[in-house]
């Protein structure tokens, strides 16, 4: 109730219509200020820089300045008749190479050369990282150690997957190439819509979705693979149901590594930060690419080399069906599928040994 004679404050003064678009276009800002703060991976933690980790591994300088860290085992190089670079897969690292055997690499002059890609482990990020990069990036890294003009490559898994990307650039650098449970990209031209389905509808929805943002929405790949909202990666979560039974058999193997040594919280593998490995992997292995493994010709065309493929019939991980759909439609390439066999099949005992010969001898061996 109103007191008689106390003064009342005067009435709010109406916001004029410019006010509040001022007022809607600051809230507007802030909110934006926001999410884009949200959705920006923190800057990498790059070796021997201060804040980052230390520099442990051997590292060759490239002409732009990075750093790739190296591991070499198997017989010296000066010594080796066949020099092979393994190209190691998602969330790995120069550790994780072809476990060929001792006896193998002795008895055949075997060197070995693996390497952490670009924003792995001790190698040096590469924001500009495209699916061409990687593949001039492995040409140079023979030429520093002077591997020679040609050598042999491996890759197993998202390196499966750059195979493709150096026999595009670099097959006169090749003396064979094997390729090991390739990731695909569900966007390559030339493959008919009912294989590219059925691989695709073989993943989780939470991984066709977090694929699905890495192709499209690049700039949104670290948000969503680190929110809580909803699942993101089941593979970088590491979810058993990816595996199959001869995997969940082999996967003590992967997972109780040696280097696996922790600083932080973070592996070693990360220690660099998600983005700049895990996360970049997927936006250049499933981002837009100009070209299309069928559109590859034989680089072997002499018969001086081989390509071989091998995938795994039960593969949870990475599906069979585009792997199968290439090797019909590349006849140079020289297809293995073991029938029970899931992604991680070359940890198997003598498997690794297996695919070294079949690819530095043939198959008749």
């Amino acid at each position: 109730m109103a007191v008689p004679g106390e003064k009342r404050p005067p009435p709010p003064t109406p916001v004029s219509g410019g006010m509040a678009r001022k007022l809607i276009l600051a809230l507007f800002v802030f909110l934006s200020a926001m999410l884009y703060k949200q959705i920006q991976p923190p800057p990498p933690k790059i070796p021997g820089t201060p804040g980052g980790p230390p520099v442990t591994a051997s590292r060759t300088r490239l002409s732009d300045g990075r750093h790739l860290a190296y591991l070499e085992s198997g017989v010296p190089k000066e010594e080796a008749k066949y020099k092979i670079i393994f190209v190691h897969g998602f969330d790995s690292c120069r550790y994780d190479a072809l476990p060929v055997s001792k006896e193998l690499a002795q008895e055949l002059g075997i060197y070995l050369l693996s390497f952490d890609r670009p924003g792995y482990a001790e190698s040096d990020p590469h924001p500009a990282r495209t699916e061409k990069s990687i593949a001039l990036d492995i040409a140079e890294l023979a030429d520093n150690l002077q591997l020679g003009p040609k050598f042999y490559l491996i890759g197993f898994s998202m390196g499966g997957e750059i195979m493709w990307s150096c026999l595009k650039y670099i097959p006169h650098r090749l003396a064979g190439v094997a390729i090991l449970g390739p990731v695909g990209n569900y966007w390559w031209s030339g493959f008919p819509s009912n294989v590219t389905w059925d691989a695709w509808y073989q993943q989780l929805p939470q991984d066709q979705w977090a694929v699905w943002v890495a192709h499209h929405l690049p700039w949104l790949t670290y948000w969503w693979n680190t929110q809580k909202l909803f699942p993101a990666s089941s593979v970088i979560a590491y979810n058993p149901a990816l595996l199959s039974e001869e995997d969940k058999l082999l996967m003590p193997k992967f997972a109780h590594r040696s280097y696996m040594v922790r600083i932080g919280d973070m592996p070693q593998i990360r220690q660099q930060g998600e983005h700049e490995c895990l996360h970049r992997d997927m936006i250049v292995g499933f981002g837009k690419w100009e070209w299309s493994p069928l559109q590859l010709e034989n680089p072997f065309a002499g018969g001086e080399g081989k390509v071989h493929l091998w995938h795994g019939a039960e593969d949870l991980i990475v599906p069979v069906s585009l792997s199968r759909y290439i090797s019909e439609r590349l006849p140079w390439v020289v297809y293995h599928e073991l029938p029970t066999a899931g992604h991680m099949f070359p940890l198997a005992d003598g498997m690794a040994d297996a695919i070294a010969k079949s690819l530095l001898l043939g198959d008749d061996q």
